[in-house]
């Protein structure tokens, strides 16, 4: 049972990684510590941020998404270890932190996001990257109200409904 503190917490750090991270971006994901059993792993998520200065000029540095992570899943931070806790084993648990971290942020879906889109739509058969018009290829209209996040100026984009692949994930 969660408490109304944690409840806030949670609510506070998806809100603040939907601000940093947007489909398409890539997650880096650092394994810290491995238990002797290998049933647990510590892992932190990283990402890359870049500041374009008055001057034109472009500065970028690493961002440590772990503990706003460890906040948004209600998964454990590990203080010593530096890292979100992940437990289980029998697969890439990098790829099942950030793909639970992308069923978290984008429980709805995600609007494509054109060329190189990372979906799973796409390889399995989906070759639309473009954006689609509020209406079908018939010129009728759909019989359903368009999802908050489907309209975008005056044109429905091509919505993916799993949100599990928003995010790309690359180990270092």
């Amino acid at each position: 049972m969660t408490t109304k503190a944690q409840t806030k917490e949670r609510d506070e750090a998806i809100t603040q990684l939907r601000e940093w991270l947007k489909p398409g971006d890539t997650v880096y994901t650092v394994l810290r510590h491995r238990s002797k059993s290998g049933m647990q792993r510590v892992i932190s998520a990283l990402g890359t941020s870049v500041l374009v200065t008055t001057h034109g000029t472009a500065e970028g540095w690493i961002v440590d998404y772990s503990g706003n992570v460890g906040h948004a899943l209600g998964w454990r931070y590990h203080r010593d270890h530096g890292g979100v806790v992940v437990n289980g084993c029998g697969m890439d648990m990098g790829f099942h932190l950030v793909y639970s971290l992308n069923a978290t942020l984008f429980p709805e879906g995600f609007g494509c996001i054109g060329k190189g889109c990372p979906s799973n739509d796409h390889p399995n058969g989906d070759r639309d990257y473009t954006p689609h018009g509020l209406s079908d290829e018939h010129g009728k209209s759909e019989n359903r109200e368009p999802h908050p996040g489907e309209v975008a100026d005056g044109c429905r984009k091509h919505w993916h409904r799993a949100g599990g692949y928003a995010l790309r994930q690359r180990w270092i």
